[in-house]
C-alpha cells in the first residue's frame, strides 16, 4: 500500500514522501495516528494544500523538543529495585519505569518515547534513548541499584576508575611522545 507521509518516520521517510508499506502497518499505525494519508489524487492535492501548515506545525514541535532536550542534558536517573547478590533484579525495569522516573525529574514524556530494546534485568548504569521528536532524541543515563547508597558508591567507584584510566592514557601519550623525540 502506498501512503503519503505527514511527518518524518524513522527508517521510512521524510514528510511528503510517497512510500510503499505493508497494509497492516498503514492500517494499524500510520493512518490511525495521522502520520500518513493513503496515496491517491485527492489526498495528494489535500497534502499539497496543507503542506506549509504541516511544516510550520512540525517546525514548532521540533523547536519545543530541542528546548526540552537542552534541559535534559546530563540527566542521570536512579531507579531502586530489589536484586539478588549476583546483581540480577527480581523483576525488570521497563520503559514505563523509565518514563515514571523521567516524569519525577520534571519532564513530561510518554512511554512510547522511551527506546528500550529489552527490559533491564541487572544492576548497573545504562544509556537509554528518549525520542522527543522524530528529528530530536537525547541519551540519558539510568542507574539501577538496590539502594541510593549503593548507587552513590558505584558512581564514586566509576569516577575513580575513569580518572585512573584518563591518567594512564595521559602517561601513555607522554611516554610515546618521549619515545618519538628520542
Amino acid at each position: 500500500m502506498e501512503v503519503i507521509l505527514l511527518e518524518r518516520i524513522e527508517k521510512l521517510g521524510q514528510m511528503g514522501d510517497i512510500v510503499r508499506v505493508k497494509p497492516g502497518f498503514a492500517r494499524n499505525y500510520l493512518l490511525p495516528q495521522a502520520k500518513a494519508l493513503r496515496s491517491n489524487k485527492e489526498n495528494l492535492a489535500l497534502f499539497e494544500s496543507r503542506k506549509a501548515q504541516l511544516e510550520a506545525a512540525n517546525l514548532k514541535r521540533r523547536e519545543e523538543a530541542e528546548q526540552v532536550s537542552a534541559k535534559m542534558e546530563g540527566l542521570n536517573l536512579l531507579i531502586v529495585r530489589q536484586a539478588a547478590e549476583t546483581g540480577q533484579l527480581y523483576g525488570s525495569v521497563t520503559g514505563r519505569d523509565v518514563r515514571d522516573a523521567v516524569r519525577e525529574a520534571g519532564y513530561d514524556i510518554e512511554r512510547r518515547q522511551v527506546v528500550l530494546d529489552q527490559p533491564l534485568k541487572e544492576i548497573g548504569t545504562y544509556g537509554i534513548r528518549i525520542i522527543l521528536h522524530p528529528d530530536v532524541s537525547r541519551m540519558i543515563n539510568v542507574t539501577v541499584a538496590r539502594s541510593v547508597e549503593e548507587a552513590e558508591r558505584n558512581a564514586k567507584a566509576a569516577a575513580k576508575a575513569a580518572a585512573k584510566a584518563e591518567a594512564a592514557a595521559d602517561a601513555t601519550e607522554a611516554f610515546e611522545a618521549e619515545a618519538a623525540n628520542a
